[in-house]
């Protein structure tokens, strides 16, 4: 499945591969790098049995107040790193949508806010 994502100004197709066990992304995890032993895959599958339980968290936190993955993961006390794909998940699966708002993430950059569709 291609995912746009925009990199300065422009979009860029980046292909989601998917696990091999039925589950197609974005109600699994998906992965980019083709390489069968490589470090995207291997944090799909070790993600997989725990993404469910994440992804159903991060919309009960969302549809508490909009915020951003970064606040998410914070109100969550979760990895960013956990937390901003399934947040990707739950944008494509249309649970959650842009406010059209931005806050300024950790980084600095200003980063979407998210509310419950």
């Amino acid at each position: 499945m291609t995912t746009p994502i925009r990199v300065t100004g422009t979009y860029h197709h980046a292909h989601q591969n998917e696990l091999p066990f039925g589950d197609k992304y974005p109600n699994a995890p998906g992965y980019k790098n083709k390489q069968a032993d490589g470090p995207s895959r291997m944090a799909a599958l070790a993600i997989r049995p725990h993404a469910p339980n994440l992804r159903e968290r991060c919309m009960d936190t969302i549809k508490q107040i909009p915020m951003t993955a970064d606040q998410v993961a914070e109100t969550m006390d979760k990895s960013i790193l956990s937390i901003r794909p399934r947040i990707a998940e739950l944008a494509k699966l249309g649970k959650i949508e842009d406010t059209g708002q931005r806050r300024a993430n950790e980084s600095g950059k200003q980063a979407t806010v998210w509310r419950a569709a």
